[in-house]
């Protein structure tokens, strides 16, 4: 039985801009709504010039607004910038605005860097009441606030499903404890996958939320008419990505992105995409299909890393023939 597939739409800025960008994340969800996708989530990140979602929850409604039945949320809110309360509101009114088709995914991690967590007004310290912070958000959902007198309008009662993000065994095991699922950031963190999932598995506890483990892993994905140029657009990815990451948002040429690709920094660079399935329809199948073994999933959820917008959607067009979606392909 094929994996349900899904998909984590980075929201990649371009040269054509911002607006070009959240475009091309509407288009796409309105063809992976045909194609047979299972849900689309979208990633907070902050003071990042290659990345339109920061503003998460704006950019989900503006999407559910311009599709009909596709799952939508978000992997992750980093909810230490948030007050729990608000972060109910948001997706409270989102569930009521689209029943039975908002996700909310929750990670610790900043999503930006120390300046930027000022530039936030988050306390540093705030990641520490993560899990209280998650029971809290839960309990405005269910209409059972742990905070007397306090409720979450819109919010109460919509029973928004959360799930646990990480990308270290703490997530497996905070998602295991509160009988939710979880979904591992193998895309871009790859080292602690098997152990992570071992762990959820064996200490998961049963809740009203989940009656057993359920893992999502995430999966880079890169999918073309040709092997040839599948590999070109993974090695323009990796130069992109080692520029911002390495040179700091510097412009380089090819051959200068080649050398930062070599030096120690660029090979933790490389490391980040372990998990990529790159190549022609039937490659990228054969390699997903051990992936999902390996990571012992029961969903994938795909990121390209691609910027140009024609080539991101004829990937996971392809992708989804592939994988036998059930959808229609164009």
């Amino acid at each position: 039985m094929t994996l349900p597939i899904s998909i984590l739409d980075l929201a990649h800025i371009g040269e054509d801009g911002i607006a070009a960008s959240l475009r091309s994340s509407v288009e796409l969800a309105q063809k992976a709504e045909g194609w047979g996708y299972k849900r689309i989530w979208f990633a907070e990140h902050h003071n990042m010039p290659s990345i339109a979602s920061s503003a998460t929850s704006v950019l989900i409604a503006h999407v559910a607004a311009h599709t009909s039945t596709i799952r939508l949320g978000a992997g992750g809110i980093m909810l230490p910038n948030h007050s729990p309360l608000q972060i109910a509101e948001q997706f409270g009114t989102l569930e009521t605005l689209h029943p039975g088709r908002i996700d909310l995914g929750l990670g610790r991690a900043p999503g930006s860097d120390q300046a930027t967590m000022r530039a936030l007004r988050r306390d540093p310290s705030a990641a520490d009441t993560f899990p209280q912070d998650v029971q809290e958000l839960q309990g405005y959902f269910a209409g059972a606030s742990l905070i007397p007198g306090i409720n979450a309008y819109p919010g109460k009662d919509t029973n928004v499903p959360l799930y646990i993000l990480g990308s270290s065994l703490f997530g497996a095991r905070l998602a295991a404890a509160l009988g939710l699922p979880y979904s591992f950031a193998s895309h871009f963190a790859p080292q602690a996958l098997e152990d992570a999932v071992r762990i959820y598995r064996r200490e998961f506890k049963p809740s009203a939320a989940l009656a057993e483990p359920y893992v999502i892993a995430g999966v880079n994905a890169i999918v073309a008419d040709s092997q040839e140029s599948a590999d070109e657009l993974l090695l323009r990815a990796r130069r992109r990505m080692v520029g911002a990451l390495v040179g700091r948002g510097q412009t380089f040429s090819d051959a200068e992105s080649d050398l930062l690709l070599e030096s120690p920094a660029g090979q933790q660079v490389q490391n980040m995409f372990r998990y990529a399935a790159v190549g022609t329809p039937s490659v990228v199948r054969s390699y997903l299909d051990e992936f999902a073994i390996k990571a012992d999933a029961d969903e994938l959820i795909v990121a390209s890393q691609i910027t140009d917008p024609a080539a991101r959607i004829r990937s996971f067009e392809l992708l989804a023939g592939a994988m036998e979606l059930g959808g229609s392909q164009e």
